[in-house]
């Protein structure tokens, strides 16, 4: 089962990774200012990542591959890392459509 890993950066804002049952990171957050509003990110993964037309599937510069989870309302709420394959980053698709739904949070920023 996958947990998200809620983090305070040095900067003062709050980040999450999804991580899969591995340990691997299979999605990372934007920094927010509040606590609260990355607790919502983290809602917004779980109700989002079942849904295929919420992935956005992309290709860096440098030729490798990502994507992007976005919310109802088109906000990006995760990014994927980097993947040299089409197929791996479909298969971190597959990861956290399996892993959000009910992973567990934990809070790391206290």
């Amino acid at each position: 089962m996958g947990k998200f890993i809620l983090k305070k950066r040095s900067n003062g804002e709050y980040q999450f990774n999804l991580e899969a049952a591995n340990g691997q990171v299979i999605l990372t957050s934007e920094g927010y200012t509040a606590k609260a509003s990355c607790q919502n990110g983290i809602a917004s993964v779980k109700t989002n990542a079942p849904l295929d037309n919420r992935y956005d599937r992309k290709e860096a510069k440098n030729g490798k591959y990502y994507f992007n989870l976005k919310a109802g309302n088109g906000e990006i709420i995760g990014t994927s890392q980097m993947y040299t394959s089409t197929a791996g980053r479909d298969n971190g698709i597959e990861s956290v459509k399996t892993n959000a739904p009910d992973a567990e949070i934990i809070d790391e920023s206290i």
